[in-house]
């Protein structure tokens, strides 16, 4: 809802209020975010506002005639440059003259229902066209140029997006943007903390807070992406607040490009925070009568810690981010190709891990890279978009068939947006790469990045997918972007006048963005995921086209848990992907039990990648049960409402938590990463049940191998074992050490209130069927259901002789 009173606004979410008003000067006035307040008048909103009687020692005044009034001691909506306040702006522009200098006063505002989708970029949508829309229009006179800042109230998500644009008034000269945000928000306490999620390649999404003191801190991009070194969704934060408790501010961009995110605590002890593209490298030109749309970003406010905060935010992407097909869809149980065979593979190879897939009830085979024109490397043929007849005979629709006749669907991998020197495509047109022909080229991954600025370029691509998509049956593609920009440079443009090169990487994405809404408009039954390398673009942009993105190349799950713990701050879980791998892990060599592959992997769009053809009878068995769990609560992993435990300073246990909607099924999982020696207390600590709902909890009983207990069998053996013996290797063939069971029935009131202390772990002073073995990389999952009739208590627990009876 908005609300307006005069001069006086207010934006009004379920729970929280968004308030501003119009200085007697025309600058805007933030006045308030938070816990929903309400504000009668425009007279009574005055006591939001920041008295002043004098304007602080050394500041500007911005009139003579105010001698209380400087734009650096306020609070603003939006500042720009050269007036007075010398904090972070929000704006620059530059005349042909030179000026940087800008003043933008309030023109008018108006109040309507609906949003009308970008002309260049994607955004936030509304189904039902419901959602409120403010826009207030700023003037600057002498630089004839109109400043609109658009508000969008997602009052059932408690979302606010914003976003700005910027109109050329002048008949005959054109303006230069050099700096333009999305959102500025104002704050007046200093006592925050700024949390980042930073890394690289294969080390994607690591949580960094940083206490606020005087001074900027900046998260940002500089390599043609989102990036894997800075997501663009940050938090601001109280010092105490926890993952249920205090005040969360996320912050996000609707943008897959180069972006800004700066945090200042300035002399006055407030601070602002922004958000948009990044300014480095920076700079469009807006002709006479012409417009510049800037990406629209996110905010949601929570006083309930870090998971209200992320509550907002997976409501708010999956109802007005992603969309299509697959918005609610369950997402397919997949096989991918690539860690098991990666370019060396035939036809006969790829059938042979389909039919072993198929076993286990994997649902859908994906052939990774190598399949087209002579890649048997990672050098040469990117963007020679035909089939290698050597690998694939019969061709992608040959394959796809044989693939569909056993029962699976059929997916494939494409890099659309790269060139090799080595490709028939680079040797017909050269010029359709971005690097300067004038210096040597600075190359990543063998590869060059097409020139999404030049109309054919982007034309050519949507062909050759067109191509590609429609010459099989392809439920499923892997659209992959596999490195950053260097030598930014336009060969379309050199010389013509058309735009500045310092356009070239926000035009690009623009490019992007054609390629992807023509192809996902043409082909609205794939499945499409994206890709950068793992998560080196993953972000609001490319999900307004994909439901769901790789979230990193490195699949050991003991990274992978901090990594989707840390995703899930502001991303749900059906939009990132894990799979399942092979051990020693081929990113860490790392060697973690399968269980605990599958119950990280599980808690987002789940697949495999590896060869279940080197598995032995036992893990493949293992295999077909943890599917026969996915398929189950399936719906509840992707689409349940996801918690996360707070953290000790080690990050050594993590707990999660999810949900369904109807809070009838809740799934939990408990993993820690190092034993710590006479430590065997856990809980499990829940939330979002029904108080007034009956339970039964139970565990995944696990059986395990005796292997895993070394040469401490024999105090339990009438003969010696020696470890890693033949006899040992026999013995586990038939012996396996049961697990600990755990069942108790009782109301959501009390799961939540009094947690759920689990069975001992092993803590060296004695083992049997009532003590957790949890070791090193272990974990359990956990189900908690409402309905008996709902447990296949058969299904948790093989052993016929244990009676399955709840502790009241």
């Amino acid at each position: 809802m908005i609300i307006r009173k005069g001069n006086y606004f207010q934006l009004d979410t379920k729970t929280t209020s968004y308030c501003f008003r119009v200085l007697e000067t025309g600058h805007l006035e933030h006045l308030y975010y938070g816990e929903k307040i309400t504000v009668d008048s425009e007279d009574e909103a005055e006591f939001l506002s920041e008295k002043h009687e004098f304007a602080p020692g050394n500041s500007i005044l911005y009139s003579n005639e105010r001698t209380n009034f400087s734009l650096e001691d306020e609070r603003l909506e939006m500042s720009s440059y050269g007036k007075g306040d010398i904090r972070e702006p929000f704006v620059i522009i530059a005349g042909e003259d030179g000026n940087i200098t800008s003043d933008f006063l309030y023109k008018d505002a108006v109040i309507e229902k609906g949003k009308t989708p970008f002309e260049t970029l994607p955004g936030s949508y509304d189904k039902n066209q419901e959602v409120d829309h403010l826009t207030i229009t700023l003037l600057d006179k002498n630089m004839g140029v109109e400043l609109e800042l658009h508000y969008f109230v997602y009052e059932d998500t408690d979302v606010i997006s914003r976003s700005s644009k910027i109109y050329n008034l002048n008949e005959r000269k054109s303006i230069y943007v050099e700096k333009i945000m999305s959102i500025q928000l104002d704050l007046d306490e200093d006592d925050y903390v700024f949390t980042t999620f930073n890394g690289a390649w294969a080390r994607e999404m690591q949580r960094h807070d940083f206490k606020l003191t005087a001074g900027k801190h900046i998260n940002s991009s500089y390599t043609g992406t989102s990036s894997s070194r800075a997501n663009p969704f940050v938090m601001l934060s109280k010092e105490k607040t926890t993952e249920d408790y205090g005040e969360a501010i996320g912050f996000n961009l609707i943008y897959s490009g180069n972006h800004y995110e700066a945090v200042e605590v300035a002399a006055n002890h407030k601070t602002r925070i922004v958000t948009g593209i990044n300014p480095e490298n920076f700079e469009f030109k807006i002709l006479p009568g012409m417009a510049f749309e800037a990406p629209e970003a996110i905010m949601t406010y929570s006083n309930c810690g870090f998971n209200g905060m992320s509550h907002n935010m997976h409501k708010f992407v999956r109802e007005h981010i992603t969309r299509g097909k697959y918005q609610y869809k369950e997402r397919p149980i997949l096989i991918n190709s690539w860690e098991a065979s990666y370019f060396d593979f035939n036809e006969s190879k790829l059938l042979k891990l389909a039919k072993a897939a198929k076993n286990v009830g994997v649902e859908l085979f994906v052939l990774d890279d190598g399949w087209f024109g002579q890649r048997n490397d990672d050098t040469t043929s990117l963007g020679d978009w035909f089939v290698n007849k050597e690998k694939l005979p019969g061709g992608l629709d040959g394959l796809a068939k044989k693939i569909n006749d056993l029962g699976l669907d059929f997916g494939i991998w494409v890099e659309p947006e790269m060139v090799n020197v080595k490709s028939n495509l680079f040797k017909e047109h050269p010029e359709w790469a971005l690097y300067n022909p004038k210096t040597e080229h600075s190359e990543g991954r063998n590869q060059r990045i097409l020139d999404l600025t030049n109309d054919d370029v982007v034309e050519f691509v949507i062909d050759a997918m067109s191509s590609v998509f429609s010459s099989a049956n392809i439920k499923y593609v892997k659209w992959d972007m596999n490195r950053i920009f260097s030598d930014y440079y336009s060969q379309n443009i050199s010389g013509k006048g058309l735009f500045l090169q310092k356009e070239v990487a926000h035009r690009y994405v623009i490019g992007l963005y054609k390629i992807m809404g023509a192809l996902t408009e043409k082909f609205p039954d794939i499945l499409f995921e994206g890709c950068s390398a793992g998560g080196n673009r993953f972000d609001l942009g490319i999900l307004s086209y994909f439901p769901q993105i790789w979230a990193s190349d490195d699949t050991d799950a003991v990274y992978r848990v901090g990594a989707q713990n840390n995703y899930s701050y502001g991303y749900p879980a059906s939009t990132y992907t894990a799979h399942v791998s092979a051990c020693p892990n081929h990113q860490t060599f790392r060697t973690t039990p399968l269980d605990t592959r599958f119950n990280v992997a599980a808690f987002a769009s789940f697949g495999y990648e590896c060869n279940f053809n080197d598995l032995s009878k036992e893990e493949i068995e293992e295999v077909k049960e943890e599917i026969a769990i996915y398929k189950k609560y399936r719906k509840v992993f992707q689409f349940g409402d996801f918690y996360r435990n707070d953290l000790k300073d080690d990050k050594n246990i993590y707990q999660w938590q999810v949900v369904s909607q109807d809070k009838t099924v809740s799934i939990g999982m408990l993993l820690q990463k190092l034993v710590e020696a006479n430590t065997t207390f856990n809980q499990l600590k829940l939330r979002g049940l029904d108080p007034t709902k009956k339970y039964w909890f139970t565990n995944r009983v696990i059986k395990h191998n005796i292997k895993n207990f070394g040469d401490l069998i024999n105090t339990q053996t009438p003969i010696h074992v020696k470890t890693n013996s033949i006899l040992q290797h026999v013995i586990s063939k038939f012996v396996t050490m049961p697990g600990e069971v755990e069942i108790y029935h009782a109301s959501g009131n009390a799961l939540m209130r009094g947690q759920v202390k689990l069975s001992p772990a092993y803590g060296a002073t004695g083992y049997n069927d009532k003590v957790r073995y949890f070791q090193d990389f272990n974990s359990r999952m956990y189900f908690i259901e409402e309905n008996p009739e709902n447990i296949d208590k058969n299904f948790f627990i093989k052993d016929e002789t244990k009676k399955l009876e709840a502790k009241e």
